[in-house]
């Protein structure tokens, strides 16, 4: 079934182009423009109070819609901020201040992580113990055994990892599997929010899980999300004045008081119309009976049609054994990535990009995104554009 109607206006601004980057910019289904038109019209209309409405009916709306996805079963455990980055400073400055906290983490983190941790490394302010992703088979138990060898303050670690597409399948298990120790356990589930069906119920306890709607939500950017489990982090010191949103009744005589949920980890004043774009699209895939199982098939029914595609017609510019993860035997994410040095990357990306096709490379690896925009019809689009650039 084509999702392609609800996506009318982002298809209509180029209607040659093929955008395969659903990993990085997934386009924008219609009704986030309407809610940027009501995010515009709620602050003309309402001014100094549109903060009544934005707290009190479209941030509880989202939550309740976030928690739904991921079989949350508190919505009040869920805080937004306008990216990942301030939601890792919070929780950095939630671990011990006396010496410098261990984290354990992989050599496959997003770069709003790698970077963060690597400066701080540079100043003898963390210690970091680095697992290779690579080998994928057998990367929990090897990730498992090292959680397990020494106390670690916060363990970080994805769902799906952005430069392979490899995905922890079970995290149930994986969280499951880690000393109970207060250490903090940090799941990046940016590559995996409906992009694979994901229930935390199990340990939504112990576990914090983060988000946003850049990706496969296809909100746009401007708006990520926090689940923080009861308990952990009670008072940040990287704070803003919203975190006291609640905070009266626990309010103390010499003391920075905290919102007792999820609120302890916002920050300050923002711009909401991330939110109201994310509540669109949540609405209207609850409304489709679109849920992250669907979405994860549609797209995977779009990669097999390419593989299978590549594997008949062989362009030699992207050769079918270059692919470093095969969905049909590995669980991934929803983007293929082919590992082909990084001077072949480059130009096929920069071949593709002057064929109207939007992929990215990181460094030898270049990435094919798959989401709801697309349909049969523009993999076989894909695929003559890749033989002609052959």
């Amino acid at each position: 079934m084509s999702h392609k109607a609800h996506f009318s206006r982002s298809l209509r601004a180029d209607p040659e182009r093929l955008h395969f980057a659903a990993h990085s910019h997934h386009l924008w289904p219609d009704v986030t423009h309407d809610a940027q038109m009501a995010c515009w019209d709620d602050a003309a209309r309402l001014a100094d109070r549109k903060w009544e409405h934005v707290f009190g009916e479209i941030v509880p709306q989202t939550q309740d819609l976030i928690a739904k996805v991921l079989g949350l079963s508190n919505p009040a455990s869920l805080a937004f901020a306008p990216n990942t980055h301030e939601f890792l400073r919070r929780i950095l400055s939630c671990l011990p201040a006396g010496r410098p906290p261990r984290i354990l983490t992989s050599d496959g983190e997003f770069h709003s992580f790698t970077r963060q941790a690597a400066r701080l490394e540079e100043e003898g302010l963390i210690a970091v113990q680095r697992i290779p992703v690579q080998p994928f088979g057998d990367f929990a138990a090897r990730f498992a055994a090292a959680a397990a060898q020494q106390t670690h303050d916060l363990i970080y670690v994805s769902q799906v990892f952005f430069n392979s597409g490899f995905a922890i399948a079970d995290l149930e298990g994986l969280i499951a599997g880690l000393p109970d120790d207060g250490s903090f356990v940090v799941i990046d589930g940016y590559h995996g929010f409906l992009a694979r069906p994901t229930d935390f119920s199990a340990i939504e306890q112990r576990g914090f899980y983060l988000s946003g709607g850049y990706k496969y939500a296809m909100a746009g950017e401007g708006t990520c999300f926090l689940h923080a489990p009861p308990g952990y982090g009670p008072r940040p010191r990287d704070t803003g004045w919203y975190a006291a949103f609640g905070a009266l009744e626990a309010q103390q005589p010499d003391a920075v008081a905290y919102a007792p949920d999820a609120r302890r980890f916002l920050g300050a004043t923002f711009d909401p119309v991330g939110i109201y774009r994310l509540l669109a699209v949540l609405r209207l895939l609850d409304d489709l009976g679109l849920d992250a199982t669907a979405i994860h098939a549609h797209a995977r029914k779009l990669q097999d049609l390419f593989l299978d595609g590549l594997e008949r017609r062989a362009p030699p510019v992207l050769p079918r054994e270059s692919l470093l993860l095969d969905p049909r035997t590995e669980a991934c994410g929803q983007f293929l990535t082919f590992e082909l040095g990084v001077e072949r990357a480059a130009a096929l990306q920069a071949g593709l990009l002057a064929a109207n096709v939007i992929t990215d490379h990181r460094g030898s690896r270049l990435r094919f995104g798959f989401g709801l925009y697309q349909d049969e019809g523009d993999v076989e689009a894909l695929l003559n554009r890749l033989q002609q650039l052959s």
